[in-house]
């Protein structure tokens, strides 16, 4: 089951490749395209990605979709007018 998250806008908007995102994080590139394209992935490569796109843990339902289904939100300095 795909779930949705904001990892690719957010990194977009940051200007990150996703080579440099996957570096900062430490995980592999694979692994961000597959998160990016929905995929599953493990609480503590969330948690490496929240960190390395320069977010607090206390930001993660702004990334990652929320326990409760509803999907995320792009966080206010990133939402386009």
């Amino acid at each position: 089951m795909a779930n949705t998250n904001s990892v690719r806008q957010i990194r977009e908007a940051k200007m990150m490749s996703k080579a440099e995102l996957a570096r900062k994080a430490d995980v592999t590139v694979q692994t961000i395209d597959r998160i990016e394209k929905g995929n599953e992935c493990r609480l503590d490569t969330k948690r490496k990605i929240i960190l390395a796109l320069g977010y607090k843990l206390a930001d993660r339902t702004r990334i990652f979709e929320e326990e409760n289904g509803n999907p995320p939100q792009l966080p206010k300095k990133l939402s386009r007018k």
